[in-house]
């Protein structure tokens, strides 16, 4: 299926791992301009340097923007460079972070931080880059939200908070950016192999006698048992649906509410 992606820029903020990695790949493969970002230079040049060593035809559509987003600061020089390359088309609000933690040990400092990246970073970057697509008529924005935003984890309330709050956002810029030929959604990833996730089951494994492998095959089963599918997903799984959103073929989507989470949520809407 040809998507008709090509040459349309997309910027995928935190883009250097995982599954937003996962997601500049794959917008790569069906033809688009991609600018990577990250918090630091040096991951961001060599997640740009990974990209380009799988294919070569890609290395003239590859940018990267080194910005922390926790930072209204981060979030303006973003928005700025990435649209001297082209004007941004496709925006995929992906950059964020979770920490396992008891609630009572939450500090407001945590709540803040996580508050800062998962919501803020995403409403800031909306806020400068939405005007364009309003303008031309023609945009794709992608909040990479999660399913703890509906089955909030008690091991982590504040990142489930966080996910909650991209959904709220999601559907209200979605209602107003009705008729402008702009889309607004959310893509709520259930649990997925990514380098984060894996250092998690790592350290897991230090104080268990389970091995690391054993460990990832049992705990979506033991900690997930509504799940499906039964076993975590894979970064490619989440972005081939984030590929689709962000097509001209995905016109009649907007508001939604996307599940790639392997049918943890035990509801039929």
């Amino acid at each position: 299926m040809d998507l008709d992606l090509h040459q349309k820029h997309a910027l995928v903020t935190g883009s250097t791992s995982g599954i937003g990695h996962a997601i500049a790949k794959r917008l790569l493969e069906e033809g688009a301009i991609v600018t990577v970002n990250g918090r630091s230079e040096k991951t961001v040049q060599d997640a740009v340097a990974r990209l380009e060593s799988s294919a070569g035809d890609w290395a003239g559509r590859i940018h990267g923007v080194a910005a922390d987003l926790g930072t209204a600061e981060g979030a303006r020089h973003l928005a700025e460079a990435a649209a001297k390359i082209a004007p941004v088309e496709i925006l995929v609000n992906n950059a964020g972070m979770f920490e396992p933690v008891p609630f009572e040990k939450i500090t407001d400092e945590k709540w803040q931080a996580i508050f800062n990246v998962n919501v803020l970073s995403g409403i800031r970057m909306c806020r400068a880059l939405l005007p364009v697509m309003k303008e031309r008529g023609w945009g794709r924005v992608i909040f990479i939200s999660s399913e703890s935003g509906l089955n909030i984890p008690t091991e982590m309330i504040h990142y489930g908070m966080s996910k909650s709050a991209q959904l709220s956002i999601s559907r209200g810029l979605a209602k107003e950016m009705s008729g402008t030929g702009v889309t607004v959604n959310c893509v709520l990833p259930g649990p997925t192999w990514t380098e984060g996730v894996e250092t998690f089951v790592e350290q897991m494994a230090e104080g268990s006698d389970k091995s690391k492998q054993q460990l990832r095959d049992d705990f979506v089963p033991e900690n997930r048992p509504g799940s499906l599918v039964g076993r975590f997903g894979e970064p490619a799984e989440v972005a081939n649906m984030v590929a689709f959103i962000a097509s001209p073929l995905a016109a009649m989507t907007t508001g939604a509410a996307l599940r790639v989470e392997g049918g943890i949520v035990d509801s039929i809407v």
